[in-house]
């Protein structure tokens, strides 16, 4: 669409009308109905490895959305089958940083429910907040805090999505938070749990502002997620997630930040993370 502008407002009133366009151009290529949603962060899209019948579409293919810019997001969404389980996986997202509006930020998250899936697995590469969490540690978020300074449901309701008012007091899933942790002791793999604070970016955190979200009782920090759990819970979507704490927050290591480390860090415990997470799907799946 050469008149496309991303940073155009939209409201969740417009949701549906763009979510059907969407869908549509989806179903042209599959018809599978996924049963569970993955988002897959920088550096973490090794799990598409174990798909099979998988169907793969550029995001620049699908009406209203940008090609990926984000360094380690490939930028498609793929359905297929991961050990037997229909899957819907988006490897790569729209950040805030990028000039996106938040309602084109969440559209990808919302398409996931509109396809069918009804639970929703959100990673993200972070930095570590609690200086005891070194690079490679996963960390199960137990809530986050939204600091970006934006909502995805600013304006007119869509009351076919979801209440105009969402009660974000079980954003994070107790049950799938459950699953997790038994996906990750079956697969003997250390984790963490925590609070993940979403910044604006794309700058990294000062040292003041890193003791500053310690002190708000944040454990990782980054610049995506919040919203795409705000918007899936407003949907009525089921919601868990990991962050792969890639470096320790600024001030802690007296060393620069930069996104090469964050790469760097997702080839090394990427294959952990996919370990677990093909567990904790085929688990839900057998649940069935």
């Amino acid at each position: 669409m050469a008149d496309f502008d991303p940073s155009r407002p939209i409201p969740p009133i417009d949701q549906p009308a763009r979510l059907a366009s969407l869908e549509a151009a989806v179903r042209a290529r599959t018809d599978l109905v996924p049963e569970v949603g993955i988002v897959l962060g920088s550096g973490l899209g090794g799990l598409v490895d174990g798909l099979v019948d998988e169907v793969a579409i550029p995001f620049g293919d699908l009406p209203g959305w940008p090609a990926a810019t984000a360094p380690g997001h490939v930028g498609r969404l793929l359905l297929g089958r991961l050990d037997g389980v229909p899957v819907a996986m988006l490897q790569g997202r729209f950040h805030l940083y990028e000039g996106n509006d938040p309602g084109l930020v969440i559209q990808p998250v919302l398409l996931l429910g509109r396809l069918g899936a009804r639970t929703i697995v959100l990673t993200n590469a972070a930095g570590g907040v609690d200086p005891t969490f070194g690079p490679g540690t996963l960390m199960i978020i137990s809530d986050h805090l939204n600091l970006t300074g934006r909502t995805p449901l600013l304006g007119p309701n869509a009351d076919d999505i979801g209440p105009r008012f969402t009660d974000l007091t079980d954003v994070w899933s107790a049950r799938l938070r459950e699953r997790l942790r038994a996906a990750f002791a079956a697969e003997s793999v250390d984790h963490r749990e925590g609070v993940y604070a979403a910044l604006l970016g794309p700058t990294y955190e000062t040292p003041a502002e890193v003791r500053m979200l310690r002190t708000m009782g944040a454990d990782a920090v980054g610049m995506s997620t919040a919203l795409e759990a705000i918007a899936a819970r407003w949907a009525g979507l089921e919601v868990c997630g990991v962050s792969l704490v890639s470096n320790l927050g600024a001030g802690y290591s007296g060393q620069p930040l930069s996104h090469e480390e964050v790469l760097e860090a997702g080839l090394v415990a990427g294959p952990r993370l996919a370990r677990v997470l093909r567990r904790f799907v085929a688990e839900l799946g057998a649940e069935r």
